[in-house]
């Protein structure tokens, strides 16, 4: 329950029980003392206020009593829902700014987290895709609705605008391991590739790109990978068509939880054992129980698919390696 919740509870209580107050006030006055409508209900607030103003008519032994009840209870009451009122008050103007601090401490302690700029339809199904392996996410979003959203989601939030260099360095870019810019327009994600590129040289950056002719200027700007939705979808669609049983098999490989078997891509080290040898020889399927599907070196955009027991590992080198999640494991801890 937020903090927001309980003063906002217990102002309301306050007033539906001085509403309660009010109306037996007024029914009080109008049978102990016999007065009208009117009478009772300028004798009840009066009373209830503790104002000191003229009474309508000199009260009964009665009629004081009930007085006496009323100023009590209306009392406590008052100061009640006036308590419950300044403690709502200072959570909306305190709080807000207090939660904001905090995140923006946690966010300062991260280090190799993913930074996605845009949380509408793009932005957001990334940030579900990215939860299954629990990775550290801070999202930029400029709606406050959007925003609001991936808070409710628990997701670290900087509401601001992405293409502003200021609030990717409070999203941590410097320290980022990959950003992802998902705005509406190729533009907005234009800058975002710069200032992260500028901020970060090293920070791998995936665009979203809305018209295919914007591709070259994306890449150019410093983008690792350009995304058109509409391409990717057409591809898919296709593969689907004429491979439905492989595309079944690699959305589960690639992103069910409870299967034994994963793919990873795992980069070799100057440190690691594996440089240097081929892959016969390095030990790596025996050592660690990992099948190399293929590789990739260091500065090339191409794949050695299904790589020979004579192919030499070198340092920078990008492995996919299909195994389990301990066998996964154990490589890295080798590497």
């Amino acid at each position: 329950m937020s903090g927001k919740t309980i003063p906002g509870r217990h102002a309301r209580a306050a007033a539906l029980i001085l509403a309660a107050i009010l109306a037996v006030g007024i029914a009080g006055y109008m049978l102990i003392e016999g007065m009208t409508f009117t009478e009772a209900l300028y004798m009840t607030v009066i009373t209830l206020a503790t104002v000191g103003f003229r009474e309508v008519r000199e009260p009964s032994a009665a009629g004081m009593y009930f007085t006496v009840f009323l100023i009590v209870t209306g009392v406590i009451t008052l100061f009640f829902l006036a308590g419950s009122l300044a403690e709502l008050v200072l959570e909306e103007v305190f709080g807000e700014r207090m939660g904001r601090r905090r995140m923006s401490l946690r966010i300062r302690k991260l280090k190799d987290h993913y930074v996605i700029c845009g949380f509408g339809r793009v932005g957001e199904n990334v940030c579900r895709e990215l939860l299954s392996t629990r990775p550290d996410l801070v999202v930029v979003e400029k709606d406050e609705e959007a925003a609001e959203r991936a808070r409710g989601e628990g997701f670290l939030v900087i509401q601001g605008d992405a293409t502003d260099a200021e609030v990717l360095e409070e999203a941590g870019v410097r320290r980022a391991r990959g950003l992802v810019a998902a705005l509406q327009t190729d533009a907005d994600n234009l800058f975002v590739t710069l200032s992260a590129r500028s901020i970060n040289p090293e920070i791998y950056i995936v665009t979203r790109s809305a018209q295919p002719q914007s591709t070259d200027k994306l890449l150019y700007a410093g983008a690792d990978r350009v995304i058109s939705p509409y391409v990717m979808s057409a591809k898919r669609m296709a593969n689907l068509l004429q491979k439905p049983g492989v595309c079944d098999f690699l959305d589960l490989v690639m992103h069910a939880e409870n299967i034994e078997y994963r793919i990873e891509e795992v980069t070799l080290t100057e440190r690691s054992p594996y440089a240097g040898r081929t892959v016969g020889r390095s030990g790596l399927r025996e050592e660690t129980g990992v099948l190399v599907l293929a590789m990739r070196s260091a500065g090339s955009s191409g794949f050695n698919t299904n790589p020979s027991t004579q192919t030499t590992l070198q340092a920078g080198d990008s492995l996919i390696v299909i195994g389990t999640s301990e066998q996964i494991e154990r490589m890295r801890s080798r590497l």
